[in-house]
């Protein structure tokens, strides 16, 4: 897995490479972490994401909950109908931003 950031203002956007599982899911974590302070919007670019585990939807949980936190809000962008079927299935996309 890989990550790519661009922030342009307050709107960061991560351009996710990969699989999100097991093994890459505290790398992942770890970068939204360490790169949101002062983000008002993240976007999560998962055009090149090929799976996502049950690990990697709870980053995507923390994720949404770490920008709650600070009033801001995030966007799962680009899932592909594979993905989308899981955020559904799991309720995720009542509470998630897709695009």
């Amino acid at each position: 897995m890989t990550v790519n950031k661009q922030l342009e203002n307050t709107t960061l956007t991560m351009m996710i490479d990969g699989r999100i599982d097991t093994q890459t899911s505290p790398e992942l974590e770890d970068i939204i972490r360490e790169s949101i302070e002062g983000a008002e919007e993240l976007i999560l670019d998962f055009t090149q994401v090929k799976y996502i585990s049950s690990a990697g939807l709870r980053v995507v949980l923390q994720a949404q909950n770490w920008m709650d936190a600070q009033g801001g809000s995030m966007i799962i962008r680009g899932a592909s109908k594979n993905i989308k079927s899981i955020f559904k299935v799991t309720g995720f996309d009542n509470f998630l931003t897709l695009e």
